[in-house]
């Protein structure tokens, strides 16, 4: 089991820049993809990005591609999310997950992800 917390959340104006973090315990943080979720309030719980185990293959959500951009750093155990151009849509909590198996490239679904952290809050401000 990983243990994840998340940081970096706060208010931002449209067009601004935010990057969270979200640290992992456990031994098996290198050996799994992680992924970023985010939850508005109303809405479901939507996939944003994923990082595979080693970093080399990345997967982005339609709505943020090309603005967001995931990292790890297997040496710290800690995934990054750097949200540039934000958008008042992109308000939300902003959940890490990592997935239920080792050594899987990306997954992008809810029910692949076995540990979440508690979520940090992302609000733009148009």
């Amino acid at each position: 089991q990983v243990q994840l917390v998340e940081s970096g959340g706060g208010l931002v104006q449209a067009g601004g820049s935010l990057r969270l973090s979200c640290a992992a315990s456990g031994r098996t943080f290198s050996s799994r993809a992680m992924g970023w979720f985010r939850q508005a309030p109303g809405k479901e719980r939507e996939f944003v990005s994923v990082i595979s185990w080693n970093g080399g293959t990345t997967y982005y959500g339609d709505s943020v591609k090309g603005r967001f951009t995931i990292s790890r750093d297997n040496a710290k155990n800690i995934v990054y999310l750097q949200m540039n151009r934000l958008k008042p849509e992109d308000t939300a909590v902003y959940y890490c997950a990592a997935d239920n198996y080792s050594f899987r490239s990306v997954v992008t679904t809810e029910g692949d992800f076995g540990s979440w952290g508690q979520g940090t809050q992302v609000t733009v401000s148009s």
